[in-house]
């Protein structure tokens, strides 16, 4: 079993598709997945996320925006940096995964990106993190985030690029690593189809040189192995599974098996790379 932030979590819970007798409990276990993905990627990509905003010099009383927040633990980092002076606006198409009323400096609001006018304030930092490659109208949300930001203030966005690295085990080894490489070539197929841009984060620095920022600057994380990454898999394709096997990409047996040979922890499973880029308005 993985380990996550006191939790632990066993891969074969996503084994096998639910018996689930009503909406209740449909609704109650695509919020566990959510849970499940949450905080998979806190654990694998808040260090990243934290030094890049403590580059960018974030310090008491700054305003921050963060976009499609989906969990607390950036909120809640930024809003002790940012001290009771400060602002901290998180939003979301879907608040759900917030357990408690918001205090100052935090406040927490639906808001879709893509679609509402974007909130003012002139922003020091607005952040994005796994949000644009997946949104309706990506210009759209970007134009909005660079509309919130004050001259000077900073945007930096963090996207996956599944198309930088093909392979879930670039350490192919036998049978668990090549059924492991197959869905996840499958499931980029399945995303591509669904209007994802599997390829977004690697466009960013440009777009961001195109809007007019400055000192634009980008990197790369990738996850080679951890237990984190297999939580992730694991919730990944319990919620994919019905999309998966109804367009034929893949079978529940597969993907038990998948979930199976994950539960040794002897697959060395990556995470897709991360990149991040930042700029500044001028």
């Amino acid at each position: 079993m993985t380990q996550i932030d006191g939790h632990l979590l066993d891969p074969r819970q996503y084994a096998g598709p639910r018996q689930l007798s009503d909406h209740r409990q449909l609704s109650d276990s695509r919020q566990s997945t959510a849970r499940s993905r949450s905080d998979a990627f806190a654990v694998l990509f808040d260090p990243t996320t934290f030094g890049h905003i403590e580059r960018l010099g974030i310090g008491p009383g700054w305003r921050c925006w963060e976009v499609g927040a989906g969990g607390t633990s950036v909120i809640t980092w930024l809003a002790r940096r940012v001290g009771p002076t400060g602002r901290v606006l998180a939003t979301d198409v879907d608040t759900s995964w917030q357990t408690r009323a918001a205090r100052s400096p935090l406040e927490v609001r639906i808001h879709d990106v893509a679609a509402d006018e974007p909130p003012g304030g002139g922003f020091d930092l607005v952040h994005a993190r796994l949000v644009l490659a997946d949104v309706s109208d990506r210009e759209r949300a970007l134009t909005s985030m660079l509309r919130a930001l004050r001259p000077g203030g900073r945007l930096l966005i963090e996207e996956p690029d599944l198309a930088l690295q093909t392979l879930a085990c670039p350490d192919e080894q036998g049978p668990a690593e090549e059924l492991a490489n197959r869905l996840r070539h499958q499931t980029r197929t399945l995303l591509a189809r669904r209007g994802a841009d599997i390829a977004y984060g690697r466009g960013v620095p440009r777009l961001l040189r195109e809007a007019g920022l400055r000192r634009v600057e980008s990197d790369v994380y990738f996850p080679l192995s951890s237990p984190a990454c297999v939580a992730l898999e694991a919730a990944t394709l319990q919620d994919l599974r019905p999309d998966l096997t109804a367009a034929g990409l893949a079978t529940s047996e597969e993907i038990d098996q998948h979930v199976t040979n994950l539960a040794t922890g002897t697959v060395d499973l990556s995470a897709p790379p991360l990149i991040s880029t930042w700029g500044r308005k001028g």
